[in-house]
């Protein structure tokens, strides 16, 4: 069972914005998506979680009926829960 991967607009303009390195990084770690890597509940979301990759972190959600995870925000650590 695999989930379809949606990159919403903000987190795109993250990752262009980005060099290569970090680039494949984040995106090596969000193909792993949804089970996989330093993954927590946000506090006060029932639906939405983040994944740490070095210094940025991903903001996500998983729609679990129609198997899809949805990346919402992608941003440094201190700018990225704002």
């Amino acid at each position: 069972m695999s989930y379809k991967i949606v990159i919403e607009k903000p987190a795109m303009k993250f990752l262009q914005k980005q060099q290569q390195s970090y680039r494949d990084r984040i995106i090596k770690a969000i193909q792993a998506l949804p089970n996989t890597g330093d993954i927590k509940q946000m506090a006060g979301y029932s639906n939405l979680y983040r994944l740490r990759v070095g210094s940025f972190r991903i903001l996500y959600t998983i729609e679990n009926d129609v198997l899809v995870v949805r990346v919402m925000n992608i941003g440094n650590r201190g700018d990225v829960y704002k």
